[in-house]
């Protein structure tokens, strides 16, 4: 198995690639990679509820939220952190509370049949959990930048990195695949523990930079023959190649200029949503304070915990309701004008607002019997109709680009469509 070292390029030559968007406010939205009929639909939203408009009222003005991952970029963040986190050994846990993060709230029911080792038999947490333990115990004694003396090149030569790093991604997709959403989703969120904010912050610049460099392909690891441990060989595959997404850019800040508060409603962690969207180097300038995500304990020095937040909603599927409900509306008095979102944790926040306007569904050809996979359906039969509330917009997998039409091409595919 080849696997590439993580080489952190300057945050400025990575992001000249990326073309980020300007704005002219008196000529809308550029077209770009825009279907034409989106662009048209939320340009009229912005003129009819924004600064110019007979009834804008700046004390009580118009908000939006926007979806992270997979809709304001191109693929996940959290998701690449933790490669990035894994290939550089990012970490502040010791090994006993990095055990206490991976089995926090895991059941110890096996994995999927999906995730069965190489030779066909069942993976649970308990027999996986002491090979990721005993391989960090290695590293964490080792590796200069935790408790040891050798350099990273030098830890990256023992199959315990290998291993490592394999059996931590694969845990993180057994896990999303088995079991419900309350429990994956603030799992990865865990990883952190033993950090600071600034240190998650650091982590998050260093690894958008290094993603831009990176092509757009599948990746996939299988853990060391030489070192199967209690869990045996796995493997696990996932799609690299983050892009910042130059339309969400341009329209954060259309709807900036015009008037309209700017909101964030992430399942990702907090402290990584908060870098990415503020950083101004990745072109998107929207307030770290105007971000809902994922939420962990922190002690009295900021530390993080691996608790989720006493008192929180997760933000994802009913809770991303629940969080806009207690933050925002409690705030404005009224719901979000405009929504964003991909995915099944964003179509509850789709719904259940009724001043919302319109809401644009980056297409990934989600379940029909999926409510968004409804919305998406609903956005297809009223295309071209002005009072439509749902807009679905394609994107090409194989370069992270958006497409001037509905259609989505997943990765590999050379033919786009609409629905699934």
């Amino acid at each position: 198995m080849q696997r590439r070292l993580a080489l952190l390029t300057p945050l400025a030559a990575a992001l000249v690639a990326t073309g980020c968007a300007s704005l002219s406010p008196a000529k809308g939205l550029s077209p770009a990679h825009w279907d034409a009929f989106n662009r048209a639909q939320i340009e009229g939203l912005i003129s009819s509820l924004g600064k110019q408009s007979p009834g804008y009222n700046a004390a009580k003005p118009p908000y939006v939220v926007f979806d992270w991952d997979n809709t304001s970029v191109f693929l996940d963040i959290e998701e690449a952190s933790l490669i990035y986190q894994l290939e550089n050994l990012v970490f502040g846990a010791t090994p006993a509370q990095l055990e206490v993060a991976l089995r926090k709230n895991i059941p110890k029911k096996d994995f999927l049949p999906a995730y069965n080792n190489a030779a066909g038999q069942p993976v649970n947490i308990d027999r996986l959990v002491p090979d990721i333990v005993a391989s960090y115990t290695w590293l964490y004694q080792n590796y200069s930048g935790l408790k040891g003396s050798q350099p990273l090149a030098a830890v990256k030569l023992s199959p315990h990195y290998i291993a490592f790093t394999t059996k931590v991604r694969y845990l993180y997709e057994a896990i999303g695949d088995t079991f419900d959403h309350d429990t994956a989703y603030p799992w990865v969120t865990y990883l952190f523990v033993g950090m600071t904010e600034a240190q998650v912050r650091k982590l998050t610049a260093e690894t958008v930079a290094w993603q831009l460099k990176e092509p757009v392909a599948k990746v996939k690891w299988t853990s060391p023959a030489a070192l199967p441990g209690q869990a045996g060989v796995v493997s696990v595959s996932w799609k690299n190649g983050l892009r910042l997404q130059p339309e969400m850019q341009e329209l954060y800040a259309a709807f900036r200029n015009a008037g309209f508060d700017v909101w964030v409603c992430s399942a990702s962690f907090v402290d990584v949503i908060k870098e990415i969207s503020s950083n101004p180097a990745f072109g998107y300038n929207n307030p770290a304070d105007r971000v809902l995500a994922m939420e962990l304990e922190r002690d009295a020095n900021g530390v993080i915990q691996p608790e989720y937040r006493r008192g929180y909603d997760q933000t994802q599927g009913p809770g991303k309701t629940k969080n806009i409900q207690r933050f925002l509306v409690s705030k404005y008095g009224y719901g979000p004008s405009f929504i964003a979102g991909d995915s099944e944790g964003d179509q509850n926040m789709m719904a259940d607002f009724a001043d919302t306007k319109k809401v644009l569904i980056v297409n990934r050809l989600r379940d029909p019997k999926t409510d968004i996979g409804k919305f998406s359906a609903m956005a297809v039969q009223n295309y071209g109709k002005p009072d439509t509330r749902y807009l679905l917009q394609g994107r090409d997998d194989n370069t992270g680009q958006w497409v001037a039409s509905q259609l989505h091409t997943p990765l590999g595919a050379t033919q786009g469509k609409a629905l699934k």
